[in-house]
């Protein structure tokens, strides 16, 4: 058996499995995106400045910068300045071009399997794939969702070569977002959830849907617009959310998507968030 064959059928790779480490420490995360610093490496350096925060969600495309373009050396920067400073690269996002959809199945593919090579270079294990509004498919129409699920299963086995899940961030109902995984069916494919997204898009659904996508979530965006997520108006009940988070078990990253005014608000608001989510989990176990 050849490492693609061993990493494709080992239950090592199984979505349970990637869980199944000590429920803590947690790992927490943020997107580059939303941190208040230069589009640039320096990420990682103020990433220090906040305990608790072990890793940077990196963008692909963003501003002037593309980390799958490996005629330049940016990715191995972006690298290099990870391990310096101690701060993992959980996933990356940030995949599309502008004017690219999952619809397009060559660009998507090229996309796609771009992503994988980079996220495999810089150590990332969960690559976002956005797929919203007009960009996502409809599950009530076969010709819309049919070519995205063939897409789906040929990059599978390579994202599992890569050690690399693909993480679908959808505009679903749970319910469809859950059929569309049942017929990719496979384990290299699962759900990056959003809850404060699910809960805009479909209102009383945040919740249920953790439980109901359970094993398929590979990992998850936190977020309360600028306000913490302990703030009494959030549109998500956080403390339901991670309890039904902690029991489905979910042991994946933390990752804050958070708005911020400032470096130093950037710095409070993330503390305050590490430790809302921590006191909760612990309250759970």
């Amino acid at each position: 058996m050849n490492r693609r064959e061993f990493l494709y059928t080992s239950a090592a790779f199984t979505t349970a499995t990637a869980f199944a480490a000590p429920p803590l420490p947690l790992r927490f995360a943020h997107r580059q995106a939303n941190i208040v610093v230069p589009p640039n490496m320096s990420v990682f350096e103020f990433a220090t400045h906040i305990p608790g925060l072990n890793g940077i969600e990196l963008q692909v495309i963003w501003k002037d910068q593309d980390l799958g373009d490996f005629s330049n050396s940016l990715a191995t920067g972006y690298k290099s300045e990870s391990k310096r400073w101690n701060i993992d690269i959980p996933s990356i996002a940030g995949i599309w071009k502008k004017g690219e959809k999952i619809f397009d199945i060559p660009v998507a593919e090229h996309a796609i399997t771009n992503a994988i090579r980079t996220a495999e270079f810089l150590g990332a294990r969960t690559i976002l794939i956005a797929l919203y509004d007009a960009n996502c498919p409809v599950m009530t129409d076969e010709s819309s969702y049919a070519p995205v699920v063939t897409l789906l299963q040929k990059l599978a086995p390579m994202a599992a070569s890569a050690n690399v899940y693909l993480g679908l961030e959808t505009s679903l109902l749970p319910t469809d977002e859950k059929k569309l995984l049942t017929l990719v069916n496979n384990p290299a494919v699962g759900s990056y959830f959003d809850s404060t997204n699910t809960e805009t898009y479909h209102p009383g659904q945040a919740i249920p849907g953790i439980e109901l996508l359970g094993p398929h979530i590979v990992q998850c965006h936190f977020k309360n617009g600028d306000k913490l997520l302990s703030a009494p108006d959030s549109i998500v009940n956080w403390p339901a959310a991670i309890k039904a988070l902690t029991q489905i078990p979910y042991r994946g990253w933390y990752v804050f998507e958070t708005k911020h005014t400032t470096p130093d608000q950037c710095i409070q608001a993330t503390t305050e968030n590490i430790k809302f989510i921590t006191n909760q989990v612990h309250q759970d176990l």
